[in-house]
């Protein structure tokens, strides 16, 4: 099965009960380090609270539906991984948001960048989505989103200026502003 090439704003039904969602760039010298994550949303866009963030420091959402798989390299190239079981996704979650942050640079800086979406069972590859970013620090890839009951996966290529934060807040998601103050010696 040859994936399904996709551009901004088109959308495709979901079959498969669970799907990988691969974050892949290209690596060498000046590209910054890529971070994937996932927002679960319910349908007035919001998340529910700060556990429906999963990312490398909250790898596992408490329902176990959404799971952070980490990073692999390869020759040239590294990716990002999540995990979504559609099946145990709790009836209020209405959308994934699958996200992305650039960590020492822009998303201009990183060539090659992809959405692909896999069939979890077979490792089918369902979907691929080559993105083009500039100034942007975070980036919404795409989003799993539930209609009519079934799942379909929309291509979105979203930048945000304002980095994860001012993604994670547009979402409902608590951020620290400032970090805590380093304490006093007497």
């Amino acid at each position: 099965m040859t994936a399904t090439p996709m551009s901004k704003g088109s959308n495709l039904p979901v079959h498969a009960p669970v799907v990988r969602v691969e974050l892949a760039w290209d690596t060498g010298p000046g590209v910054p380090d890529v971070d994937a994550s996932a927002l679960l949303l319910t349908d007035a866009g919001r998340v529910r609270d700060d556990g429906d963030f999963v990312f490398y420091n909250q790898p596992r959402h408490a329902s176990d539906a959404v799971t952070h798989r980490g990073k692999r390299a390869a020759a040239g190239g590294s990716t990002d991984t999540l995990e979504v079981d559609l099946r145990a996704l709790e009836p209020a979650v209405e959308r994934i948001v699958l996200c992305a942050s650039a960590d020492g640079g822009t998303f201009g800086q990183v060539p090659g960048l992809a959405l692909r979406l896999f069939d979890a069972g077979t490792g089918a590859e369902l979907a691929r989505f080559d993105m083009a970013a500039g100034t942007e620090t975070a980036f919404i890839g795409g989003e799993l989103y539930r209609r009519q009951g079934a799942w379909k996966f929309r291509a979105v290529g979203q930048g945000y200026a304002s980095g994860l934060a001012g993604l994670a807040t547009d979402f409902g998601i608590s951020v620290d502003d400032a970090p805590p103050a380093a304490p006093t010696t007497p």
